[in-house]
């Protein structure tokens, strides 16, 4: 049964692809979603799929890419959506 989380990952994360990044990593899980940054510097999304793909993502977004640098990562399950096909930046 697939499970949908939110996330909000805080620290250097706009400006250094972590966008793209979280986009690329949970097309590769087959995780469906969306991610995007927020006026006050972090990034926020959510990410719907199979729970060990979900963890795979979580690990992924405390990582970040090699231009990042996180510090703190928000990461809990909401309530799933249907109708998503694919994850997308917004």
């Amino acid at each position: 049964m697939a499970k949908r989380v939110s996330f909000t990952v805080h620290g250097t994360v706009q400006g250094v692809c972590f966008r793209d990044f979280t986009r690329k990593k949970a097309t590769s899980y087959g995780l469906t979603g969306f991610v995007r940054n927020t006026s006050d510097g972090k990034v926020k999304g959510e990410a719907q799929g199979e729970e060990d793909s979900l963890k795979k993502l979580k690990g992924d977004l405390n990582e970040g890419p090699r231009a990042a640098h996180v510090v703190k990562l928000e990461f809990k399950e909401i309530d799933s959506k249907d109708g998503e096909s694919s994850f997308i930046v917004s």
